[in-house]
């Protein structure tokens, strides 16, 4: 592959929210050592019914069952990419996919995206770059957060970036080190909040904002020894299961919505105040769009989030993920370990030719 002009990568995410397959085309140079981007087309598959809740207890599976989930993915994943590309008519440099985690204990060395590489590439007849958790996590590393690298080298013009995703995590610069590290859940708790009222996600914070505040509930929330800790530190589904779905019971659904969102507002607004030297602070993912938790946030934080146009706000992780894996595929460094802990910076993921 000829890496001398420019070059189009494909990114795709499958987050934890399971909100779909989001698939973005992406173009980058590097001019100057600057990079330039542009997110060219973008859109989400929306997942069935059935296969996401395949998604869902996916972690309760076999072995043998969750190895056809696997495979079965990364069909998927190689039809959606082959059908956009056609689409758009687009051919790709590679496709860089990061999986959908089924997994992640990094203090137990494990993480587990699914969403086979080598049936993309089959499928997709291009490289594929996927499994980009797993080195980190073998250097002794969270293997999350993977986001910031691409923070630092393409969004330079904000002091931080927060993602509102299925987890909210933050990435910024001090003393010339990237650091990040997931905040709180979002997304996560919101939507499975939201599925019990047979809605796939609360528009606009509408549910929440008609709550009412739980305060015996809030400082349970709050007083979860996850927030005494300092970073690198990352989340994952099972801690989610383990100590916040337990709590979210006894109380009116539009009750508990109310409450989570003050709860993830106070700890995002808390993480911001602490840190020096932010003033302009990217806000994207899903969440975004959650104007009732915009508006708590920018009631509690020192500075007001920055909220972009739609593709970035929606597909700025599939961006970056391309990006990660057009890094790996030069054999260049995608993934700091002043963000995720380990023992060294590296270049993380499996490379599948076609």
């Amino acid at each position: 592959m000829n890496f001398s002009d420019s070059y189009t990568v494909i990114g795709v995410m499958s987050g934890t929210s399971l909100d779909g397959l989001d698939i973005a085309i992406c173009d980058f140079k590097l001019r100057n050592n600057k990079w330039i981007f542009s997110i060219k087309k973008a859109h989400t598959v929306k997942y069935s019914k059935s296969f996401k809740t395949k998604l869902q207890i996916a972690p309760t599976l076999s072995g043998e069952r969750l190895t056809f989930l696997d495979v079965e993915l990364g069909r998927f994943i190689g039809t959606e990419v082959n059908r956009f590309c056609k689409k758009h008519n687009c051919k790709p440099h590679l496709v860089a996919s990061h999986g959908h985690t089924v997994f992640h204990q990094p203090q137990k060395s494990m993480t587990l995206q699914i969403g086979n590489g080598a049936f993309i590439a089959a499928c997709c007849k291009t490289t594929v770059v996927s499994h980009f958790r797993t080195l980190d996590v073998a250097l002794k590393g969270q293997g999350a957060p993977l986001v910031p690298i691409g923070d630092e080298l393409l969004f330079k013009n904000y002091d931080a970036c927060l993602n509102l995703g299925g987890f909210a995590n933050i990435s910024f610069s001090q003393n010339r080190k990237r650091i990040a590290f997931d905040i709180c859940p979002v997304n996560l708790v919101l939507n499975a909040l939201a599925n019990q009222l047979n809605k796939e996600y609360d528009d606009a914070g509408e549910i929440a904002k008609s709550g009412e505040l739980n305060p015996s509930l809030l400082k349970q929330l709050n007083n979860l020894s996850f927030y005494k800790k300092e970073g690198p530190k990352s989340l994952g589904v099972e801690w989610v299961n383990n100590y916040v779905f337990p709590l979210l019971k006894n109380d009116s659904v539009p009750n508990l919505m109310r409450t989570f969102c003050e709860h993830a507002s106070t700890q995002i607004a808390n993480t911001i105040n602490k840190t020096p030297k932010i003033e302009k602070v990217l806000a994207t993912g899903g969440g975004a769009y959650n104007a009732f938790l915009i508006q708590l946030i920018n009631q509690k934080a020192n500075q007001s989030l920055l909220v972009p146009d739609k593709n970035t706000i929606e597909y700025k992780e599939a961006l970056i993920f391309a990006f990660l894996g057009l890094l790996r595929f030069m054999e260049k460094t995608n993934t700091l370990k002043s963000v995720t802990g380990a023992i060294k910076d590296s270049s993380g993921g499996a490379i599948y030719l076609p």
